[in-house]
C-alpha cells in the first residue's frame, strides 16, 4: 500500500509541466518553512509551549488524528490545486494556528520518540529544551544546501504525505474515527463555500448549448426557457429549489456523481486522493 502510494505521487509529479512542478516545489518550501517558524515559536516560548503541550495533552486518540488528518490535507491540496484542476476548494485544509503548533509540536515529539524512545521518560518540565536542541541540530543539518533542488524539496515532502496517509487511514479504518462505524454508501454534504460558488445560468432554447438538458433529473420537471438554473462543475443542470437540499445530505451529482469538495477532512482525503488516482491514470494512459 505505501509502495502504491509514493507510485501515484510520483507518477502525477513526473507528468506536471515544468511550470506547475516549479509553483509546487515552491509552495511545498512556504509550507516547510512556515511549519519550521511555528516549531521553532513554540519551543521558544515557555508559556507557548506550556499552552501547546496542554492542548494536546487534552486531546483523545481521535482527535489528534483529525488534526493530523487536517495536516494531511493541507499537504495533499496543493498537489493537486497546480495541476489546474477545476473546483478544488476546500476549507477543511486551512488550519487554525493553534492547531497548527499542535500538530508539529505531535509530530516533532512522535519524531524524537523514534530517534530516542527513552526521551518520554524525562520530566515534562524538561521536554521543551531537549526538543529545542534537536530542532537546532534538525535546522543546522538542512542549511547543507540540500533544500536549494527540487529533489530535496520533493522527496521529504513525498514521505511525509504517504507517512501521514498511512496513519489516517490505518485509524479510520480500524477504529472508525469519526465515523462512528458508518457503513459503505454514507453520504456527507458538499461545503458550503463549494455551494455558493455554484453557477447560475440561464435555460436556453433547443438550439442554444443547453439543448437536451430540459429535465431536472432530481424532480423530474422541465426547465422553464430564460429562468436561472444551477450548473454543477460537471455542467449538468438542475434547479435551484431542488440542488441546494441535494447538496445539503450529498456532495455528489444527481446525474453524474462528480463530487464537489466537503468540509469533512477524512472525506476530503480520500475525494481528493481519488482524484489524483484518476488524473494520474487518464494522463499516463
Amino acid at each position: 500500500m505505501e509502495e502504491e502510494s509514493t507510485t501515484i505521487i510520483m507518477t502525477s509529479l513526473s507528468i506536471l509541466s515544468p511550470s506547475h512542478l516549479a509553483n509546487l516545489t515552491h509552495t511545498i518550501l512556504s509550507l516547510s518553512h512556515q511549519h519550521r517558524r511555528r516549531l521553532a515559536a513554540v519551543l521558544s516560548s515557555t508559556t507557548l509551549f506550556s499552552l501547546t503541550l496542554r492542548h494536546l495533552l487534552s486531546l483523545s486518540l481521535p482527535q489528534k488524528t483529525l488534526l493530523i488528518a487536517t495536516h494531511l490535507l493541507s499537504l495533499l491540496h496543493p498537489l493537486l490545486l497546480h495541476r489546474n484542476h477545476h473546483s478544488l476548494h476546500s476549507s477543511a485544509a486551512k488550519m487554525k494556528l493553534r492547531d497548527l503548533d499542535a500538530v508539529v509540536l505531535l509530530l516533532f515529539l512522535c519524531e524524537t520518540h523514534q530517534l530516542d524512545p527513552d526521551f518520554l521518560e524525562a520530566s515534562a518540565d524538561n521536554w521543551r529544551e531537549i526538543l529545542g536542541n534537536m530542532c537546532s541540530d534538525n535546522m543546522l543539518n538542512s542549511i547543507s544546501g540540500l533544500w536549494t533542488c527540487d529533489a530535496g524539496i520533493l522527496m521529504p515532502y513525498i514521505e511525509t504525505l504517504v507517512r501521514y496517509k498511512r496513519f489516517v487511514d490505518v485509524m479510520v479504518n480500524h477504529n472508525h474515527l469519526g465515523r462512528g462505524g458508518e457503513k459503505e454508501g454514507y453520504e456527507i454534504p458538499a461545503a458550503r463555500a463549494a455551494v455558493v460558488a455554484l453557477r447560475a445560468v440561464e435555460v436556453l432554447n433547443a438550439t442554444g448549448s443547453n439543448a437536451g438538458e430540459v429535465e431536472c433529473v432530481i424532480c423530474k420537471e422541465e426547465m422553464s426557457e430564460g429562468r436561472d438554473v444551477c450548473e454543477m462543475p460537471c455542467q449538468h443542470l438542475f434547479h435551484w429549489k431542488c440542488i441546494l437540499p441535494w447538496l445539503s445530505k450529498r456532495n455528489t451529482c444527481p446525474f453524474c456523481r462528480f463530487q464537489l469538495p466537503t468540509d469533512d477532512v477524512f472525506s476530503e482525503i480520500q475525494r481528493l486522493w481519488e482524484i489524483l488516482v484518476k488524473t494520474t491514470e487518464l494522463d499516463v494512459g
